[in-house]
């Protein structure tokens, strides 16, 4: 059963599935890697204006021999005279337009109403099929939302079960508003805290239960919250676990809600508390050999 894909709110649909060029990709040739992704099964490819890799991107679509129709491209506007901006990214991927074409961050947008006034223009003139926005919480998406004559139909967010309970309004504002959800950087809680609360029930539960990889039961866990999942890895074997995470059985409200409390503990201080209580047992076994060794020689002096 493959990925799929999600309806948008301007009758378009995005692949429920996208190979990300961003992270520690940033500024280096991806050409044989999105390649290797393409090869694989996505057909979705997630790159950015300030990401440096629409160029090779572009190259890798160009050699795949794939028809334009086959593909769905998302690029990110950060900075810059927007309409020359998505000209430019355009120029270096090579296309005619774009499928999505997102506001990277809200962070260096001045004027809201004129920004979203050009993406308007952008999605009008075909540049662009369908336009959203990406790292906008409740208050940014209210904001737009007043001005707007065409609703964003994607808003692409950092989301894990670590930042799940802090990301959930934004979550329910879109479903409210018909606004797609992209998540990045799900797989934070093998990537970045190995060890942390979250491991029990996805790595010791769930995903021995299906005879998976946690990876895949992380990927499953945003699905079940209505995400499009944004992923990467240079492993060909990474991309295929990846791509089959829609093949197992889906998670249980019970699974979905153990994942969910273990994400509201800190990680970090998990870990920490992990690696005392290990430096502790690590101590008293140099105590237990110490003295079974004196015993001995003890023993052998007397």
């Amino acid at each position: 059963m493959p990925f799929g894909s999600v309806a948008l709110n301007d009758g378009y649909s995005i692949p429920a599935i996208a190979y990300g060029t961003g992270s520690t990709m940033k500024g280096r040739d991806v050409t044989e890697y999105v390649e290797q992704a393409l090869e694989s099964g996505f057909s979705h490819i997630d790159t950015a204006q300030v990401y440096g890799t629409e160029e090779s991107t572009g190259k890798a679509i160009k050699e795949s021999g794939l028809h334009r129709s086959d593909l769905f491209v998302t690029s990110k506007y950060l900075r810059g005279d927007i309409q020359q901006v998505i000209r430019d990214s355009l120029s270096k991927l090579g296309l005619e337009y774009l499928d999505l074409y997102l506001i990277h961050s809200p962070q260096f947008i001045h004027n809201m109403q004129e920004t979203w006034t050009e993406f308007e223009k952008i999605k009008e003139t075909g540049l662009s099929r369908s336009i959203g926005v990406s790292n906008f919480n409740v208050e940014h998406l209210e904001s737009l939302i007043k001005v707007a004559r065409i609703k964003p139909s994607v808003n692409q967010i950092l989301l894990h079960p670590y930042n799940y309970k802090e990301m959930k309004p934004v979550l329910q504002f879109a479903k409210k508003n018909n606004i797609v959800i992209e998540a990045y950087s799900t797989l934070t809680p093998i990537t970045k805290f190995p060890g942390g609360p979250v491991d029990e029930p996805v790595f010791s539960a769930a995903a021995r239960r299906r005879g998976v990889k946690p990876s895949q039961i992380l990927l499953a866990w945003a699905r079940a919250k209505g995400a499009v999942v944004v992923t990467t890895s240079r492993s060909k074997q990474h991309l295929q676990e990846y791509l089959s995470s829609a093949d197992i059985k889906p998670l249980t409200d019970e699974e979905i809600a153990a994942i969910d409390a273990a994400g509201e503990k800190n990680p970090e201080s998990s870990i920490s508390q992990s690696k005392q209580l290990k430096e502790i047992a690590g101590i008293i076994l140099r105590i237990v050999l110490l003295f079974i060794m004196t015993f001995i020689l003890f023993r052998q002096w007397i």
